[in-house]
């Protein structure tokens, strides 16, 4: 039996990357509301401001909480299990968000429609930023929170009559309000909090949320011209022996996924959209179709009110599944009484199953018309097709 327990600090040490892209050096600037076809390289457009990066001047150190205990019971002299449980809290989180908003209406004070639920926050249309002198801004504040749950089996059998294997299964749960930090992070989920206002709204699984996963690797040494080496003919026994046959096993449920618009229904002013759309209450069916032209139907969606955000979740949909089996078959040669040589053939994806992404998850592409022609279109995979890979290994 173990068990143990941490308390860890992250070291601020990227910070140089989020204080990148400001004076007097690295200025950015941007223009809104101007046609593409008017764009000019290197020109100087009237209505230009910086967009500023910077950090929550009080900014506290990310820390984690971590705890574990594991049991471990061997069943022969080769073969053991354990069962563990292992969990962590995490708080002072970096989380990506937008610090220049517009001053907020909570409804139903003026100028919030009428009919408008009360309560919500409301920006009316061309609202003006709180900080008008520029554009909306990529902060980094420490407001994030996580957590992680898990549970795993490990079963393990040391070489015994030439085989190994091991086989671990994951059932867990990881939840939080922010992971990505940046748009090149992830596809799934967007970096920036949806309301800078009530960052809590975003709590939900975390982008990388695999709650099932398992994997079984083996190692067998075929029997094949082992015991009878000196029966029958040379030759034959030589061609047949020291033959080994390797697997990996790979099973995993799918990660989650954000649906989002791309459009700013809010107008709050940023461009980078990570609002996402409300629940259709006149919907009724599977949200989750399966297929790889329309993975989820958009028609479960709603686009919010004007100057509102929507009321769906964050990774509130989960992707496609992953299974995988890896294949080889490995011949060892005696070269010398220190020299030997391997032969391995190996197979990828030995099956060639196609293992998707995760699917397009804007549902509106304007605040007008329905749903995009492309919601739900699953355009990529996340494995390669079937691979087959001879090689040589000398050994000494």
């Amino acid at each position: 039996m173990r068990a143990g327990f941490g308390l860890h600090y992250a070291l601020l040490d990227n910070l140089s990357y989020r204080l990148d892209q400001n004076g007097p050096y690295n200025d950015v600037f941007a223009v809104k509301n101007i046609s593409f076809s008017s764009i000019i390289p290197d020109a100087t457009y009237a209505g230009r401001k910086v967009i500023p990066s910077g950090v929550q001047p009080d900014l506290k150190t990310p820390t984690v909480e971590s705890w574990s205990l594991k049991v471990e019971q061997q069943l022969s002299p080769n073969t053991s299990v354990s069962v563990g449980y292992a969990g962590s809290h995490a708080y002072h989180e970096l989380l990506s968000l937008d610090a220049n908003l517009p001053a907020a209406t909570i409804c139903p004070a003026s100028p919030c429609p009428a009919g408008y639920p009360d309560g919500g926050i409301y920006y009316p249309a061309g609202a003006a930023l709180q900080n008008n002198a520029v554009w909306n801004t990529t902060h980094w504040f420490s407001q994030g929170i996580s957590s992680y749950h898990g549970l795993t089996v490990d079963v393990n059998h040391r070489w015994s009559h030439g085989l190994q294997f091991r086989g671990a299964y994951t059932f867990s749960k990881t939840l939080d309000d922010g992971d990505n930090m940046n748009t090149s992070v992830a596809t799934n989920s967007p970096a920036f909090v949806a309301n800078p206002l009530l960052a809590k709204a975003d709590y939900g699984r975390a982008s990388f949320d695999l709650r099932q996963g398992a994997v079984l690797q083996a190692t067998y040494d075929l029997p094949w011209g082992r015991a009878n080496a000196s029966v029958g003919v040379p030759w034959e026994n030589r061609l047949v022996k020291d033959w080994q046959l390797s697997g990996i096993v790979t099973l995993q449920s799918g990660l989650p996924f954000t649906p989002q618009l791309s459009y700013n229904p809010s107008n709050d002013g940023d461009t980078r959209n990570p609002v996402r759309p409300s629940w259709n209450p006149n919907f009724a069916g599977r949200v989750i179709l399966g297929g790889p032209d329309s993975y989820f139907d958009p028609h479960a969606f709603i686009q919010p009110l004007p100057g509102t955000f929507g009321n769906v979740g964050r990774n509130i949909l989960q992707g496609p599944g992953l299974a995988q089996t890896d294949l080889s078959v490995a011949r060892k040669f005696s070269l010398s009484e220190r020299l030997g040589l391997q032969f391995r053939a190996e197979f990828f994806n030995l099956f060639n199953r196609t293992n998707f992404n995760t699917p397009n998850p804007v549902v509106y592409a304007a605040a007008t018309g329905g749903p995009s022609p492309t919601a739900g279109v699953i355009t990529s995979t996340t494995t390669t097709s079937r691979q087959l890979q001879f090689g040589l290994k000398l050994l000494w």
